[in-house]
């Protein structure tokens, strides 16, 4: 496992500083990020993402499953000064989420590939979304080096081993025991294996929702690459791009946005 794991501090700002130098830009292509803009994050985790957009006056919200998480993202926002509402809550609670409020931006990213019921995560960020709001999605395609996010293994092997995760899930599972990984650790990372995420099942699921692509890029190397390793991200050559499956081998993140069909046309591919 990587400092980055357990220092969580460091990972927050490490978000931040991705979200402010890519995503920010990416998403201002198609909308311009203002200080009135109401943005929510789906699995914001610690909020790092959200960070760069509190910094511009924008009202933050960030929702996570985990209570750790929530209570780790208003300690680092009051830390950083800044103000932002973060609820512990499942998405999927029949209960009302957030109050129904609705939002400029909503932000899912890194979380789709960890989400079984991807096409219901989609329906109910269009049911919060603006009619003229826009979602961006951002996820690491399933079969890249580490889609199996195999990196937060205990076992240095295990946490640099590329395409790891591709093996038959017995072979993979006794593989992960025989490098005395957790039996927490091992069902986390069957369960990524499970939910697995290909650029392909993913625009099929959007193409089954009130929800269309209005742009998308692919990353040969993910932009926080950059602050974790020091490699310069770079993008997929446009033709390999255009190849289903065989992008997902070498798109080590996949940006998208969203918006609703009726104020958008189609992506063209």
């Amino acid at each position: 496992m990587h400092k980055r794991h357990t220092d969580r501090y460091q990972y927050f700002r490490e978000l931040a500083l991705t979200s402010e130098k890519y995503f920010i830009p990416f998403i201002d292509n198609y909308k311009t990020i203002t200080s009135v803009d109401n943005i929510l994050e789906f699995g914001c985790g610690e909020g790092g993402n959200l960070l760069p957009f509190a910094k511009r006056g924008c009202t933050v919200t960030g929702i996570d499953i985990s209570a750790e998480r929530i209570a780790q993202a208003r300690h680092f926002f009051a830390k950083e000064n800044t103000t932002g509402r973060f609820i512990h809550k499942d998405i999927f609670s029949k209960d009302d989420l957030i109050d129904r409020e609705s939002y400029d931006l909503i932000i899912i990213h890194d979380v789709i590939e960890h989400v079984h019921h991807k096409k219901e995560l989609l329906l109910v960020a269009a049911s919060l979304l603006k009619p003229d709001g826009i979602i961006y999605i951002g996820f690491p395609a399933w079969q890249m080096p580490f889609g199996g996010h195999q990196q937060i293994a205990q076992n240095k092997c295990i946490s640099y081993f590329p395409y790891l995760h591709l093996l038959p899930t017995s072979a993979y599972r006794r593989v992960l025991r025989l490098a005395g990984e957790s039996q927490r650790t091992i069902d986390e990372l069957l369960d990524i294996k499970e939910c697995r995420t290909s650029i392909e099942l993913f625009k099929k699921t959007v193409s089954e929702t009130d929800l269309t692509q209005k742009a998308e890029e692919y990353y040969f190397i993910n932009p926080h690459y950059e602050i974790k390793f020091g490699l310069r991200p770079r993008k997929l050559f446009p033709l390999l791009a255009t190849i289903p499956l065989f992008r997902n081998f070498m798109t080590t993140s996949y940006f998208c946005i969203l918006t609703k069909k009726r104020n958008s046309m189609q992506f063209e591919r």
